[in-house]
């Protein structure tokens, strides 16, 4: 148990808030906006109505070359072994300037030998923050160092992954794992769907880093019940300002 408890502290659970480059597609650059049209016939090849960057605002913030990182959720356990309790730390790094926030980001896993978790991150969170670095023109952390490395080397957890358990085509949501291990949801006033709107229309950051906390909380809760202990622990919650 004192080996789980060793690893968990080298774990930092993270999520990433995302949105579109620009508040409408007229403002997007010439040339970018090129190239979302290509992809914008992709995703729309089966229909014929619609003109041409419809898709900008609700879609342009999922892909890394398109959007942009609003604010990284981050969180990790400490164990109080006296009280037999474990406390969650965590915090939202956010900036107006995306740069600044990656460059916060990047301290932070510079400081430590961390394993990265996150739910579904292997497919989103990790390869989209490594393409913004490198946009932004910020070299990578060692974390999300990728290449040349064999999968065992990578120090990256991943909870949708986890809960696979080798089924390729099975893809569950953050939000069912919560409800089937009866962890109160991260779904309160705002879901994904509305992030892009309550960043560029409501200009209300504060309400989606309180979104991203709760998904970081979920997730690290999600993780200690895939990993059961013989004796239930107290988890407390702790968020660290800024």
């Amino acid at each position: 148990m004192a080996n789980f408890f060793d690893e968990l502290s080298e774990i930092l659970f993270l999520d990433i808030e995302t949105a579109s480059g620009a508040e409408t597609f007229e403002l997007v650059p010439d040339r970018i906006k090129d190239e979302w049209l290509k992809k914008e016939q992709l995703i729309q090849r089966d229909q014929t109505d619609y003109s041409p960057g419809d898709l900008y605002f609700d879609r342009a913030g999922i892909h890394a070359e398109f959007g942009q990182v609003i604010c990284v959720g981050v969180g990790y356990f400490q164990l109080t072994k006296k009280e037999n309790k474990l406390t969650l730390r965590s915090k939202c790094i956010s900036n107006e300037s995306e740069r600044e926030l990656l460059l916060e980001f990047k301290a932070l896993l510079d400081k430590k030998k961390w394993i990265l978790c996150a739910h579904n991150g292997k497919e989103f969170d990790f390869p989209y923050l490594c393409r913004r670095m490198l946009i932004q023109g910020i070299g990578l952390p060692e974390p999300l160092q990728l290449a040349g490395k064999k999968p065992w080397e990578l120090r990256h957890l991943d909870t949708m992954e986890l809960w696979k358990f080798g089924d390729y085509k099975h893809y569950t949501r953050l939000e069912l794992l919560a409800s089937i291990f009866g962890i109160e949801s991260s779904k309160g006033d705002l879901d994904g769907s509305q992030v892009n709107a309550t960043f560029h229309h409501e200009k209300d950051i504060e309400k989606i880093k309180t979104y991203c906390l709760k998904d970081v909380e979920v997730t690290a809760r999600i993780y200690l019940a895939m990993n059961p202990m013989e004796e239930e622990m107290e988890v407390d919650v702790i968020h660290l300002k800024d």
